[in-house]
């Protein structure tokens, strides 16, 4: 990839304020609101109205419309014509110029700070290009948006991003690992990721060619990250295939081998974080299955996010490949996906997040057994809290496997910041019916507590430790209870470690 020619894109795409920001001006924030649902005209109209650089790059590179040569080689002074169809990003078509791939503006926010940046990717829906080409290489859209805000913050030497599609992922990864390798079985895909990494000015990523971890026999990494193309597709003749979703494999297999190929490709106390599905089949729960790919050698926390049964999987991803239920194969395709379904007893799909670590240490070891959660999360989550809630739960849980029941008595607690109490009772009744703790931040966990409970947690303020606080309390409770104090007093620890776990305590050194 010629160096020069991108960074004279990149010089023009600035000088026209080809940004957020700068599109949000120039169009109006109803056009740019449009855009964010698919929805290209308000935008066409408001840049027409309006011509110059930004206009011209907006209809061409956002929203995939020819423009005349002229126009083209006014907004792209530096690059010109000529280098833009060396650079492989347009073509001339007689006295007018196409745009080969789409630019867009991604603002990105994160532990670190907040910028932006350019991704390129293939013309898609947006830019009026329908069917999608088999190896589309997609560019920034939702299950990206949830990876990136699922990555830990902590700095790392290296990061793998398993099937990097246009390497947007590769690009927040070099945010704080000083060396990034992006693998993918499509070429395509690799040449829009060193593009982007260009255009953005970031060294430091390395891109490979091949299929899940072949790519990488042998090395270990600090982080591994993935949105692999986990959709369950049939594999039957006729129905299309997308390299960026669908792996190839029958059912989830694809994904059963990526998790399973994660243990010899960390670092001890390394970090993966991926996105999937899984299915359930027969009697046996998804979840369950998922637990089965690990083999105990990681700590996991699964999230199931998610479950569809065979019907409405089937039309979400008919769907997104573009069949709609009035086209004339979309009966055929709808029972490619439901023969396969029932071929194999499969019941529902569940979607969802994986966090894993890699042990480090005999604790790191015992914290394997103490953090494998597999657990179902339905309810709205703030993504900006929950990347940091996994990272410190997986430190939270290697550091309650050093502590007996005794050392955890003697430790301090305080309650989390975002957490607050809600009572609820019937009119005339003594005491509340039920008692909640809601979560703010974290996974937004709503949990009905008891009278012991709700007491400990809103004594932690870090001034007593939990045995003496504990020792405070059980006397009073368990007479009001009328339950037996030893019997409370043992009680009370297995759930604090489950709260700490969970984000409602906070160690005092967090």
């Amino acid at each position: 990839m010629d160096r020069a020619l991108v960074d004279a894109l990149a010089r023009d795409l600035a000088a026209a304020s080809f940004t957020g920001g700068g599109v949000l001006a120039s169009i109006g924030a109803d056009a740019d609101a449009a855009l964010t649902r698919t929805v290209a005209q308000p935008a066409r109209r408001a840049a027409l109205d309006n011509p110059g650089p930004l206009s011209t790059l907006l209809r061409a590179f956002w929203l995939g419309d020819t423009v005349t040569e002229q126009e083209m080689a006014d907004a792209l002074p530096a690059l010109g014509v000529a280098g833009a169809v060396a650079l492989g990003v347009a073509e001339r078509r007689g006295e007018t110029v196409a745009p080969l791939v789409a630019i867009r503006p991604h603002a990105y926010r994160d532990a670190r700070g907040e910028g932006s940046w350019w991704i390129a990717s293939d013309l898609d829906e947006l830019a009026g290009v329908w069917p999608l080409r088999p190896d589309h290489v997609l560019g920034v859209g939702g299950a990206a948006r949830t990876l990136t805000a699922l990555l830990p913050q902590r700095t790392l030497g290296s990061a793998l991003d398993l099937g990097t599609g246009c390497g947007v992922l590769a690009l927040h990864l070099r945010r704080t690992a000083s060396r990034v390798v992006a693998t993918d079985i499509s070429e395509r895909a690799l040449w829009f990721t060193e593009l982007n990494a260009a255009l953005n000015g970031i060294d430091g990523i390395e891109t490979r060619h091949g299929s899940l971890f072949e790519p990488v026999a042998g090395e270990r990494f600090d982080l591994i990250a993935s949105n692999p193309p986990f959709v369950i597709t049939p594999r039957t003749a006729g129905v299309p295939e997308y390299e960026y979703r669908d792996g190839g494999a029958a059912g989830d297999a694809l994904m059963a081998s990526v998790v399973g190929g994660l243990a010899e490709h960390l670092h001890p106390g390394g970090d993966a974080r991926l996105l999937g599905n899984w299915e359930t089949i027969g009697a046996e729960d998804g979840l369950d299955r998922v637990r089965g790919w690990l083999g105990g050698a990681l700590a996991v926390w699964a999230i199931e996010r998610e479950s569809l049964d065979p019907v409405r999987y089937a039309a979400l991803w008919l769907r997104d490949g573009g069949t709609l239920p009035r086209d004339a194969d979309h009966d055929h395709l709808l029972d490619a996906w439901l023969d396969d379904f029932e071929d194999r007893r499969v019941t529902a799909i569940g979607m969802g997040w994986l966090a894993l670590r890699a042990p480090d240490s005999a604790a790191g070891a015992r914290a394997v057994t103490d953090m494998a959660r597999f657990e179902r999360v339905p309810q709205a989550v703030q993504l900006e809290h929950a990347g940091a809630h996994l990272a410190a739960a997986f430190d939270d849980a290697a550091w309650l496997a050093t502590l007996d029941d005794a050392a955890l008595a003697d430790e301090h607690l305080m309650t989390a910041a975002d957490v607050t109490e809600a009572r609820h009772q019937l009119p005339g009744a003594a005491g509340p019916n039920v008692i909640e703790l809601r979560q703010g931040g974290a996974l937004a966990r709503t949990l009905s507590v008891d009278t012991a409970l709700a007491a400990l947690v809103g004594a932690c303020d870090g001034e007593l430790s939990i045995g003496a606080l504990i020792g405070a309390l059980i006397g009073a409770i368990a007479g009001l209870l009328e339950v037996d104090e030893a019997i409370l007093a043992a009680d009370l620890l297995p759930r604090v470690r489950e709260l700490v776990v969970t984000g409602f305590l906070r160690p005092l050194t967090a």
